[in-house]
């Protein structure tokens, strides 16, 4: 269960215009189980109904029955289109007019240029020079106007800031957003309501949206739910930040689950905190082994940090946690550059 003196503890006040001052977010911006069911409501008629697989093959690996949310089958091919919709489709009218921007140089950016076409409001996205150009199309395909910056957080955040100043847009965040959580939740919801037998949940964490949902969900769903958070070990900021209860953000920035190097922020922190996640960390060869695991033994196209999750879960019972009968793995999503798979060599004619 969530832990609600952790979570008093997370109080903070708005100050000007609304932003955040330094204490952290108020109670009201954590969101809950009801507003994991709401976002359910508003998004069930623009998003797809993403299967449950299971693989033997796995299951005895792991020695539970593995129940896997397709989450790389989801429009936009990744979790986050579930989170923008929600986000986009919560505003009022007269503030959708305006738009929505936000800076991404992953999935969040196509989520985000799909969900606000599916409005029918304009969305502009900050992404760096640098970003893959595929993930550049993706955005620009769903109809965003896609503003390039140097490759720098100081840059994208002014540029957008530029944006935002320009159009009158709103900004949704990729995790650090009470709607966009919310959102996130409903992948993890969908999977205990079509699966209540699970008795523990392990999806990858970055910024913590998607984790941070899954353990409002479980939470909601059952008591006892046990929900695992799985990172690169290159990348564990969330780890240490939850064995040392407080958040940081210091460590390296590179994996080849290049879409979990962005760091808790302080509302996804005391979520994880507050529900007692635990994260378990991969190596990048653990990582590429389940990517290639899930390819050849389930047929299913997944990027680096989808398999993130089912490299922890291996990892966890080759560790010797106490899984339950029954576990639920979150595939996060599927799009990874199919002329860079790790795990297979090219040979020319």
């Amino acid at each position: 269960m969530l832990d609600s003196a952790l979570v008093s503890d997370a109080v903070r006040t708005k100050g000007a215009g609304g932003a955040d001052t330094a204490e952290g977010p108020t109670v009201k911006d954590l969101p809950g189980f009801a507003d994991v069911e709401i976002a359910s409501a508003r998004i069930a008629a623009h998003i797809h109904d993403t299967p449950i697989m299971t693989c033997r093959w796995i299951d005895d690996i792991v020695g539970s029955r593995v129940h896997f949310k397709c989450e790389h089958l989801q429009r936009s091919g990744a979790f986050k289109f579930r989170g923008a919709a929600n986000a986009v489709f919560a505003l009022d009218d007269q503030t959708a007019a305006r738009g929505v921007a936000a800076h991404s140089s992953g999935n969040h950016a196509a989520a985000l240029a799909l969900a606000a076409r599916t409005r029918g409001i304009r969305c502009s996205v900050v992404m760096p020079g640098d970003a893959p150009a595929a993930k550049q199309r993706a955005a620009e395909g769903y109809g965003a106007e896609i503003v390039l910056c140097a490759p720098t957080l100081a840059a994208r955040e002014t540029t957008l800031a530029d944006v935002l100043a320009r159009t009158g847009a709103t900004e949704i965040h990729p995790y650090d957003h009470p709607h966009v959580i919310a959102g996130q939740a409903t992948a993890t919801r969908d999977l205990l309501v079509a699966r209540p037998e699970i008795g523990a949940v392990i999806a990858p964490v970055s910024g913590g949206g998607l984790l941070s949902g899954a353990a409002i969900a479980a939470n909601g769903a059952a008591s006892g739910i046990v929900v695992y958070g799985a990172e690169p070990s290159n990348v564990d900021d969330a780890y240490r930040s939850l064995l040392g209860r407080t958040r940081t953000s210091e460590g390296n920035t590179t994996s080849i689950a290049d879409g979990l190097l962005a760091v808790l922020s302080d509302r996804t922190f005391r979520i994880l905190q507050a529900a007692g996640v635990e994260v378990v960390t991969v190596t990048e060869t653990e990582i590429t082994d389940a990517m290639a695991l899930v390819f050849s033994r389930m047929k299913q196209v997944i990027e680096p940090s989808a398999a993130t999750a089912v490299a922890g879960l291996v990892a966890l019972a080759q560790r010797g946690a106490p899984l339950p009968e029954d576990v639920g793995v979150i595939l996060s999503g599927g799009n990874v550059d199919l002329d860079r798979l790790p795990f297979i060599t090219r040979i020319d004619p």
